[in-house]
């Protein structure tokens, strides 16, 4: 983990009290400790992609909530699959599995 310092400084035009507004809005959530934030890798990541959102993309702050939320559920869909693929194959034939992939890969393009 690491501090806001070194996020500050990993993420070119990332300013602290921006940062600071979207930890407040819990746009980004690192750990609280004793001597300040703790970031993870995720919330790096979520700070890059917000300030690319807002500068590149010209995304308004009024409107990264939804646009946030939208993400957070299409990241959760793509688990919640992941997971469903997962235990799927585990209980499926491979005959079957081996008949469907052939299925998908003549028809998926």
């Amino acid at each position: 983990m690491i501090g806001i310092d070194v996020v500050i400084a990993e993420i070119s035009g990332l300013k602290q009290q921006d940062l600071e507004r979207w930890i407040s809005n819990a746009w980004v959530r690192p750990d609280k400790s004793a001597s300040g934030y703790a970031f993870r890798e995720i919330d790096v990541a979520r700070a890059r992609l917000i300030l690319e959102m807002r500068d590149e993309m010209q995304i308004s702050e009024d409107a990264l909530p939804v646009v946030l939320l939208l993400l957070d559920q299409l990241y959760d869909l793509r688990r919640q699959m992941r997971d469903l693929n997962n235990a799927f194959l585990q209980v499926v034939p491979r005959d079957v599995r081996q008949d469907l992939a052939a299925h998908l890969a003549t028809h998926t393009r």
